[in-house]
């Protein structure tokens, strides 16, 4: 049993903040945005120095319908508040806090998460409202904070004193993952698991992390560059197992758990020592995987319950995955598709449209690779541009980064990038081809049509994503229409 110790200090509201409708901004989510079709993560970030400060609350505002008027209120209840930001989404969370510090002025606000983590004085300069920013790993930064710990004996926290702005030395990658609680103790407490949901998983599902870091040097990925950085930790099979017991027996409901790694097959041994134990448990798992795993780490995963991998592909030119340093093949991609589809997992497969390299060219060719791998679903992403990754150097050391916002007035993402031969509008249509090409074929139509005969619940969520996606489509091909006409 999981059982970490939990200080008494100050009352503490753990925020995910509303800002845009149904944006998915922050404390898991990998791009920040509103989506095609409404997405929840679970804001797991969060849930450990909840676990960890005696008196306190996760609120997830966006998932649970929270105004921002409701925040402020519930916020008035507590003495600290935390909030988890985010790049698109930052100076609505700044206003927010001002908003909170104007109806509770003697409350202290602590903004976490990516943004804040690279652009740590910056922030602090943007409103008077932040009292510190929390670098990187923040779980046991502010569970210090709240404890009593003055801001000058925590490690990795950016602070204002006498008019200057003061950067504490960075706390060290956390070493001892098992001892943080279990996000699913917080889920029970403070969440209504229902209130997520990801189109591709079984609803309602429960996630978390099994480690932290990521040894990838993809250049676009945020967390990794911002947050966890690149030095692999991984919790104990004990402790893993440990979580999934409690995780089953506190949410009979759940259909599925979502292990979040960003990479849960990164090293082989592990994977299959884990499937060894999770076979024994009979239930339904997903996770986030590479196309370098091989055929007897899958197989062994589909033994032990998995269903389904979300897989970033990315792109079907071979001179753009080199660009992005994947370090994978498209080769690899294909022999990874062939290996699920013999074992009968289900593929998610992710695309961008935007890298460096990007061309007409290179996009069709990322189209017809799609097709030939034929994943379940997919999701075609706006390659973004996000403060602290080495994509976002390289597009500012070229001038390919416009002053155009990352999102429109809803939080759906829109290209803050153009290249020379290839415009912002281009950009925005492809995504739009993309989705035509290879969800409006018969094979696939029929392949969504029998999963709604076939499950009751499926046919309704469909019938509000299809709603969902064409509403978005036809508001792209607007701000198209509107650009052309400009």
């Amino acid at each position: 049993m999981n059982s970490p110790e939990r200080k008494s200090g100050m009352k503490t509201l753990l925020l995910n903040p509303p800002s845009f409708e149904n944006f998915d901004g922050g404390a898991s989510s990998r791009y920040q945005a509103t989506r095609e079709i409404t997405s929840f993560w679970y804001p797991v970030w969060l849930a450990y120095p909840a676990g960890l400060i005696e008196e306190s609350r996760l609120l997830d505002a966006p998932s649970h319908g929270v105004s921002p008027e409701e925040t402020v209120r519930i916020a008035g209840a507590y003495d600290f508040v935390v909030i988890f930001t985010s790049t698109p989404g930052f100076r609505s969370d700044a206003r927010l806090a001002e908003m909170i510090k104007a109806a509770k002025p003697g409350i202290r606000i602590a903004f976490v998460g990516p943004h804040v983590s690279i652009k740590a004085e910056e922030s602090l300069k943007v409103s008077a409202a932040i009292d510190f920013v929390a670098r990187k790993e923040f779980d046991y930064s502010v569970a210090e904070f709240a404890w009593g710990r003055r801001l000058e004996e925590i490690q990795g926290v950016s602070f204002r004193k006498n008019g200057a702005v003061f950067h504490n030395p960075d706390r060290p990658p956390l070493e001892d993952l098992d001892g943080l609680p279990f996000a699913v103790d917080i889920y029970k407490r403070d969440l209504d698991i229902t209130r997520y949901n990801i189109p591709y998983l079984r609803h309602p599902y429960v996630s978390f992390y099994t480690s932290r870091g990521c040894p990838a040097q993809c250049t676009f990925c945020l967390w990794p560059q911002t947050m966890s950085g690149h030095l692999w930790r991984t919790r104990s099979t004990d402790n893993v197992i440990a979580e999934v017991k409690r995780a089953l027996g506190l949410f009979p409901e759940a259909r599925e758990i979502f292990f979040d790694d960003d990479t849960f097959t990164w090293r082989k041994s592990r994977v299959l020592e884990l499937c060894g134990r999770l076979k024994t448990l009979g239930f339904t798992w997903s996770c986030n995987s590479r196309v370098t795993a091989d055929y007897e780490t899958l197989k062994a995963m589909t033994e032990a319950g998995c269903r389904l991998l979300i897989v970033g592909f990315e792109s079907g030119d071979p001179d753009i995955l080199r660009n992005i340093k994947k370090g994978a093949t498209v080769e690899q991609a294909r022999a990874f598709m062939k290996h699920c589809k013999r074992l009968g997992l289900t593929v998610h497969g992710d695309f961008q449209i935007g890298h460096p390299g990007e061309t007409r060219e290179s996009i069709k060719r990322t189209m017809r690779f799609a097709r030939e791998l034929d994943p379940e679903t997919i999701q075609v992403s706006i390659s973004h541009p996000y403060p602290g990754t080495e994509f976002y150097d390289y597009l500012e050391k070229h001038r390919y980064l416009t002053a155009a916002e990352m999102t429109d007035e809803l939080g759906h993402q829109l290209p803050n990038i153009q290249y020379p031969g290839l415009s912002r509008e281009e950009i925005v249509e492809a995504v739009e081809d993309f989705y035509a090409r290879y969800y409006f074929r018969p094979r696939i139509v029929f392949r969504i049509v029998r999963r709604a005969l076939f499950d009751a619940q499926d046919r309704k969520r469909l019938y509000r994503e299809a709603k969902e996606f064409f509403q978005l489509r036809a508001k792209r091909k607007s701000f198209l229409k509107t650009r052309s006409s400009g």
